[in-house]
């Protein structure tokens, strides 16, 4: 049989969880951040809208799909031509 926790004890521990979780939480940013970054997102003039369009569209390339949409794909991310970032707009032609 379980033991009873007194309200101080469930108290420390949900403190404990917290704790947890926002570690959690920092270590993943961390992680997408650096690979943000080493892939040359951070130093591109992206909107918050763009760069969620980009995030969205990894997301649903490794996201499971269910069986009755298993041959639909999801909708490219296309940023409108000659905003900056864009291949349109970063000409290196000379």
């Amino acid at each position: 049989m379980a033991t009873k926790l007194s309200i101080s004890e469930l108290d420390a521990q949900i403190e404990k969880l917290k704790e947890r979780r926002r570690f959690l939480i920092v270590k993943s940013a961390e992680r997408f951040a650096h690979a943000a970054t080493k892939a040359g997102l951070a130093e591109m003039e992206l909107s918050d809208g763009e760069l969620d369009g980009i995030v969205a569209e990894i997301a649903a390339r490794f996201q499971k799909k269910p069986k009755d949409t298993a041959g639909a794909s999801p909708q490219p991310y296309r940023p409108e031509a000659g905003r900056i970032g864009t291949p349109a707009a970063d000409s290196h032609d000379g």
